[in-house]
């Protein structure tokens, strides 16, 4: 039986890249006038190769024979259950959508929305969580010949590279940019089969 469990991405981003795991991406990106958007779907897995409970240590191993070593933190819950020659599977999500707000008026603002949940008794180890950041920003600047709008934000000033003609053109001095970015992680642990 395979349950999934869902896990704040700050966690296991670290564990996300890791070289011992097999890895596969799958990237979309779309439009609409004045909206683009992209998101990116990784999965990674890996086998159980050793569990240190004293220090909470699980050591990884993926189909190319690499190993890595990840701390699980006290919130994932039910950690005793992990065992050698489990399956583990995580998937990562992450996403960035561009907005227009023609006119303006929002706060120029940035915001952090975050939510966690930890496994309940006799459930597989884990925890959930993700996050979602939203920016607003004002256009001060759209230079046509460049294709460069400027967008001054909360914190600093970006310059945004417009190549779709028919998007800059909607673009305005006085309008605003909302930028969200959400991630969120997915672990999957598969109990070994027992001979």
């Amino acid at each position: 039986m395979r349950k999934t469990i869902v896990v704040p991405a700050l966690i296991f981003a670290a564990a996300l890249a890791v070289p011992a795991a097999a890895q596969t991406q799958s990237v979309v990106a779309g439009t609409a006038p004045g909206m683009a958007g992209a998101a990116q779907t990784t999965e990674v897995s890996a086998k159980v190769t050793a569990v240190n409970a004293a220090t909470r240590e699980v050591t990884l191993k993926g189909p190319k024979g690499n190993e890595v070593t990840v701390v699980a933190g006290p919130e994932v819950k039910n950690f005793a259950q992990l065992k050698v020659g489990d399956d583990v599977t995580a998937q990562y999500v992450e996403s960035l959508v561009l907005e227009l707000k023609k006119g303006g008026g929002k706060p120029v603002e940035r915001t952090e929305q975050a939510a966690a949940a930890t496994a309940k008794p006799g459930q597989s180890p884990g925890a959930a969580g993700g996050r979602k950041i939203t920016i607003v920003g004002d256009v001060v600047n759209v230079d046509a010949a460049t294709k460069i709008v400027t967008v001054r934000g909360p914190q600093r000033t970006v310059e945004l590279n417009v190549q779709d003609p028919e998007q800059l053109k909607l673009i305005s001095k006085g309008d605003q940019i909302q930028a969200t970015y959400t991630e969120a992680a997915a672990i999957s642990v598969t109990p070994a089969v027992k001979k």
